[in-house]
């Protein structure tokens, strides 16, 4: 197994042949919803990779996801490459059938190799910008993290190893895409109420190649050209949630000018500058920088630290504080139970982070939340050992 995500322009030679000898000689498909067949000759004769067959099917309607022999040649695919396009379509045409299901036994199950290019990579992280209502610019995304077109989806498509809470972007030079993959990973933090959350980016010409132990090496042709990849993280500092990330309010997560860790490499022919996602911590030939918002302003330090995270920050600790505090029933009418294994200082406040109620309590409170208007709130639920937040619906 394996994973290739590829930042959108035309292919790295040096990436695809990693990809194909992953695929130990056996049958590759080429999946797309636009486009011809070109994949065919280029991966079958044009790499110097001997593979058993390669076959494209594009999908031009979503009734293709239950055709028998479209199921059946990718259930037997020994590589599986997602074209660029519209990502859109992929999600609309295959989730919730089986294609996905499909798609996910290969990666999973029989974990044979698989990659994309442009909205091929955007599919396979964890957390999908789906692009329904097209492409938010970063301007536009800054400015309002809720701008009709920045959807997000979260854990009900693929599954990748090692794309746990991630999500992508690609095209990264073309335009300037870092203010709205900052978005992204804050809408995330804020709507799914994780702990922390992460993002790849490639430039254009960029190819990241993942194995099976999580390092992921960069190809490119760094230093003829600026070629990077990105990889970003939600500083593990507590508390690192955004400031504010609100339906029609400018971005603000800053933490001390730190909010967002990227380690910064370059891709070279050789892919020998890499990062490892076993820890999101060491890498090597790339360089930390720090990213943050201030007021839709996006802002960068180019000399910042390693992310230093202890036993107390550490992303597994975080997720067991986070399953030690409930809050329920959600959606909610009348009263609403926040508890806790420990003291607690706990608040409500709307989704323009106006402040509603604010108290310290011991153990578990029960409130009457009958006079809220209905609609989306956020409790904020701060223990001695984490901060936790979460989304709930008031109803009538």
């Amino acid at each position: 197994p394996g994973i290739v995500l590829m930042g959108g322009a035309s292919e790295n030679d040096s990436a695809m042949i990693w990809f194909l000898e992953q695929s130990g000689g056996g049958d590759v498909v080429v999946l797309r919803a636009s486009g011809s067949n070109g994949y065919n000759n280029y991966m079958y004769s044009q790499l110097g990779v001997v593979v058993n067959s390669v076959q494209t099917i594009v999908f031009n309607q979503a009734a293709a996801s239950f055709d028998h022999y479209v199921i059946r040649q990718l259930a037997n695919a020994e590589a599986l490459w997602f074209a660029g396009g519209d990502q859109w379509d992929y999600v609309s045409y295959w989730k919730n059938t089986p294609i996905d299901s499909t798609i996910n036994y290969l990666i999973n199950t029989k974990k044979i190799p698989v990659g994309g290019t442009s909205a091929g990579m955007a599919i396979l992280g964890h957390i999908v910008n789906t692009a329904q209502y097209g492409s938010a610019t970063s301007t536009a995304a800054l400015a309002n993290p809720y701008v009709a077109n920045l959807t997000l989806l979260k854990d009900d498509f693929i599954s990748c190893p090692w794309l746990n809470n991630v999500v992508t972007d690609t095209h990264y030079d073309n335009p300037d895409r870092r203010g709205r993959h900052i978005a992204f990973m804050a809408r995330a933090m804020t709507d799914y109420t994780m702990p922390s959350v992460f993002g790849i980016a490639c430039n254009e010409y960029v190819s990241v190649c993942i194995d099976t132990n999580g390092l992921a090496r960069v190809y490119g042709d760094y230093p003829n050209y600026q070629e990077f990849a990105f990889f970003l993280q939600a500083n593990c500092v507590l508390p690192n949630f955004p400031e504010a990330c609100s339906i029609s309010q400018p971005l603000t997560w800053n933490r001390n000018a730190q909010a967002i860790k990227v380690y910064k490499v370059p891709g070279t022919p050789s892919g020998i500058n890499t990062f490892q996602l076993s820890n999101w911590n060491s890498g090597s030939g790339g360089t930390w920088q720090d990213w943050y918002v201030v007021n839709g302003v996006f802002q960068t330090n180019l000399q910042a630290s390693t992310p230093i995270c202890n036993s107390s920050t550490s992303i597994s600790t975080l997720i067991a504080n986070e399953e030690m505090i409930s809050i329920f029933p959600n959606p909610v009418t009348n009263q609403l139970t926040i508890s806790a294994e420990s003291n607690f200082d706990y608040e409500i406040v709307d989704v323009f982070s106006k402040q509603l109620l604010m108290k310290k309590n011991t153990g578990s409170v029960q409130l009457d939340v009958t006079a809220l208007r209905p609609g989306y709130y956020f409790v904020i639920v701060k223990t001695q050992e984490s901060t936790v937040r979460k989304k709930i619906i008031k109803i009538n």
